[in-house]
Parts: structure tokens; sequence; C-alpha cells
């Protein structure tokens, strides 16, 4: 058996998109073929395919684990008792999710003390479009955990997670290893993955998208050239690690169609001894994203901090987009620094790690969540503004520091869920952030204003 590894002692394979190979013991890979008669160490090999069989190779996903027990060896599957009603899968059910073009806010939601939730059942969905069963659409949900999952494991059949923790560090044992995910990094769990995670810190709460049909992958960088952004050499999967023991009653918690299903077995689904493949979970630490940024006039477009997309068959448009708002520093010349007033034909969702978001000096908090819908108005509220036209140093180099925030961004209109809107958490004044934004126009050396103002316009 494997010797457990604590978080300080994990290594990991440094790149994304690569074909790793992993053993816990050496000799335990087949060597020169995937499914030999019998493979090393008597284990069974057993292949997780992420995409079709005839997928072009160079988007083609599947990775070969030799395990101990074959994953197959559970009891039949059941609706989970209890379930959890906050996860949904299907957001054309409208007893469930409402469509609302409003600009809706959200503070932080505290972690419960009671009762014990795990990371299963501290999941509930916010907002998302699609359907899992039509393999087309997103969800965005939200976590507060109190206790490590024992006993049991996840495996999400409908998508890809990308978990953001903003408060409490993740320790994540999955089919392939183990990953350690701080507030300010990230994980990908992708889809069919088991996996349980642990708190180490205690109270844990964050983000998490999931996408359905479709894989995360770097952005193309264009005219930026070879180099930027987000580097594949800085993300990181995990190395083998199994354990052995005879584990009665353990339980398998699938996610499918968005609605919880239990199957039991005896032994833990993280007994894989050695894997190799290129469809792997893996984390990266944003503080090594190398944003880019203007240099002398005007505020660049936010798709400039892409650090991970989920694309369409449109070239250019993102079925979920992954952005990042990072410490850097801001130099344009005469011009307005924060966001510009925006409608979008995208819907943004975005959160807040650490810090104070540059677009909102009020409001918005870490933990908290904000959601701008396809064409719906937004941008920066009243006191930035008025703030920043009035800055005396404006042209200086100003950098931001101890910030980060992101924005999940989809081509795909959502639809919120009843329990967000009806949340205690949910920010009902939030549009009255806007509501103070006067006019500062002038025309004819102020006389049209004083005009208009007094009711007396000179007439022909």
């Amino acid at each position: 058996m494997a010797g457990e590894e604590t978080p300080e002692e994990l290594r990991y394979l440094s790149g994304l998109g690569n074909s790793f190979s992993s053993e816990a013991v050496p000799g335990s890979l087949p060597v020169g073929q995937n499914s030999p008669l019998v493979c090393p160490l008597g284990l069974y090999a057993e292949q997780l395919s992420g995409t079709s069989f005839t997928t072009p190779r160079a988007h083609n996903l599947r990775t070969w684990l030799y395990r101990i027990k074959p994953s197959v060896t559970h009891e039949p599957f059941h609706p989970r008792v209890p379930t959890n009603e906050r996860l949904v899968g299907d957001f054309d059910d409208r007893t469930t999710t409402v469509a609302t073009p409003t600009q809706l806010r959200w503070r932080p939601t505290d972690v419960p003390t009671a009762p014990l939730l795990d990371f299963i059942d501290g999941l509930y969905t916010v907002c998302g479009a699609g359907s899992s069963f039509l393999r087309h659409g997103y969800a965005i949900h939200m976590y507060a955990a109190n206790k490590s999952m024992d006993g049991c494991a996840f495996c999400n059949a409908d998508g890809d997670f990308l978990i953001v923790p903003q408060q409490g560090r993740l320790f994540i044992t999955t089919e392939c290893g183990k990953m350690l995910v701080s507030p300010g990094e990230i994980v990908v769990i992708p889809q069919g993955f088991r996996f349980a995670v642990d708190l180490p810190d205690g109270p844990s709460r964050g983000y998490v998208s999931e996408i359905f049909g479709a894989h995360f992958q770097l952005p193309d960088l264009g005219p930026i050239g070879a180099n930027g952004l987000a580097s594949p050499r800085d993300f990181l999967s995990p190395t083998a690690w199994f354990e052995q023991a005879h584990r009665p009653g353990y339980v398998i918690v699938q996610k499918y169609g968005g609605e919880l299903f239990t199957a039991t077995q005896d032994f833990s689904p993280f007994n894989v001894v050695a894997w190799h493949g290129n469809y792997v979970p893996y984390k990266y630490d944003l503080s090594r994203f190398c944003p880019f940024n203007t240099v002398l006039f005007d505020h660049g477009d936010p798709s400039v901090n892409t650090v991970l997309t989920a694309p369409t068959d449109k070239p250019g448009v993102a079925l979920l987009d992954f952005v990042i708002f990072p410490p850097r520093w801001l130099v344009a010349e005469n011009t307005f620094r924060p966001p510009y007033y925006h409608r979008n034909c995208m819907s943004e969702f975005m959160g807040l790690i650490y810090g104070i978001y540059e677009a909102k000096a009020d409001g918005f908090l870490p933990g908290g969540a904000s959601l701008h819908s396809c064409m719906t108005p937004h941008g920066p509220d009243t006191t930035t503004y008025e703030a920043t036209i009035r800055r005396a140093d404006a042209n200086e180099p100003l950098r931001l520091k101890g910030t980060l925030a992101f924005m999940f961004e989809s081509s795909l209109i959502p639809r919120v869920c009843r329990w967000a809107l009806d949340s205690p958490s949910r920010d009902l004044d939030y549009y009255q952030c806007w509501i103070g934004l006067k006019s500062h126009f002038s025309h004819d050396n102020g006389e049209a204003a004083s005009r208009e103002s007094s009711g007396m316009d000179e007439k022909d």
C-alpha cells in the first residue's frame, strides 16, 4: 500500500494537455500496450474516456487506470436519500428556475456550524443554461461546507467542475492522486472522475462552474504571440496514490442529470496504482497568470484576462470563459481606467476571492457574487465613477494590489434558481449603486444646460 502523503509532501506533474504516466509502485504500468492479458501486479486495466473514441487526435482525451479492483464492482445505483434539492442540471425546468434581466448581487454566505455539510451537501446551484441531458450548457454553483467527506466519493457524470475556493483550503483525493488547493488557486475535476474533498482548515466556501458537453482549454493567444496569460507548465496534475484497505459500505455519490444517486461497494475508489493518459484533474495558481494591459490609452476588453475557455462550434464564442482580474499595473493616459459601462451579448457571473474589485467601491465583498445577464447594463458604481474622474493623479501609473476577482462568462443566457432569488444574502438594493450617477453634460459653455434647468429655452 502507498504511504500516506501529507498536503506538504504532495508531488505534481507539470503541464496542461500533456500525456502523463505515473506509478505509485515501480513496474505497475504495462509496457508497450494498454490492456495486456494479465496486467503487472495483477491489476485491472480500465479506460476513462473524456471524449468519443473518434474525436480527432488533437482533441481526444482518455486515461488508462490500473487498479486493484475495477470501478464496476458496486451495488446498483439508487436515488440518494436525502437528496440535494438545490442542484440543477436542466435549466428548462421553470419550477426551479426563473428568467430575469435584473442585475443581481449576493452578499457572502456564512458557512453554517450546523447542520454538518460536506462538499456534496454544501453545493447549490445559482444559475445556468442548457441541459446536462443534451450535453450542452453550463451551471454555476456555490458551496459552503463545514465537514470533510467521510466514507464516500463524488462523481459528476454531467460535466467538468472548475472549483474556485474563496475561504479554506481543499485537500482533494482523486483516482489519479491527491491535490491541495488554496484560495487563489483553482482546480478542474473532469467529468467522470471520482473524488473526495477534505477540509484541512475547517469550514470552506467558494464557487464552482460546471460545463456540459465540453472541456476547458487554454485560449488562443492570437497577436499576443507564443507566451503570456496562463502558461501550460504552471498547471499541475497529481501523481499516482492508492489505498488498498477493505472499506465495507463505501458510498459512491453520482451526479447524473442534476440528481444524486448512490451505490455501495466494499473498497475505496482510490485504488489506482498507476495510470497514463491526458485526461486528468489539474490545479492552477492564479498568481502565476501573466496579465496583459493597455499601455497608452483606453481600457482593454476583459477577454485579455482569460485563463481557461470552453469553446463552442462558433469561432471566438465560448460556452464558458474563466476570466480573472488580478493585481496589475494601470498606466493608460487620459483614460477612465476602471471597466467601462457595458451591455454585452454574453452573460457575466462575477465572484471576489479577496480585496476590493476596481469597479465596485462598496457592497461587492469577498465570497459574494453578482450576475449581469445578456444585454443588461452594468458598470462602475457611483462612488467609483466620481472618485475616478476627480483623481488629481489620473495619469500617474497605479499598481492594483491586494485584489483578485474573477468572472464566469457565457454566450448562453442563464436562468436563475428560485432559491438564489429568494436568498437572504441577495442584495435587493444593488440597483441603488448606480442611481446616484448624475448628468455631467455641458454644452455651449453651460448656457444650454442653464436654459434647460430654468425652463427658458429661446424660441425663434
